[in-house]
């Protein structure tokens, strides 16, 4: 597996994770991951350079998350003070 391949595997991992990640989280994967990170790690030298490879290379696209809409409140009604003496 060249090292252009590794790159677009984890990138599209990556989007479809929903962004990059840490070398931990990375690792907590387990066997869903597409390239294990000690052939990542060999190939590009640190996991710092793989993330600069992929995002250089395959810039990971994320759909950017819907926005909530937000519910005004109705207007208070203005309260008037009576004099009271």
């Amino acid at each position: 597996m060249t090292k252009d391949m590794m790159a677009k595997a984890v990138s599209e991992y990556f989007s479809k994770e929903g962004g990059s990640m840490d070398l931990a989280t990375y690792k907590s994967k387990g066997n869903a991951v597409p390239v294990k990170d000690f052939m990542l790690r060999r190939a590009f030298g640190s996991w710092n350079r793989v993330l600069s490879v992929v995002e250089h290379r395959y810039p990971v696209a994320v759909a950017p998350a819907p926005k909530k809409e937000v519910k005004k409140a109705p207007a208070k009604k203005k309260v008037e003070k009576k004099d009271v003496e």
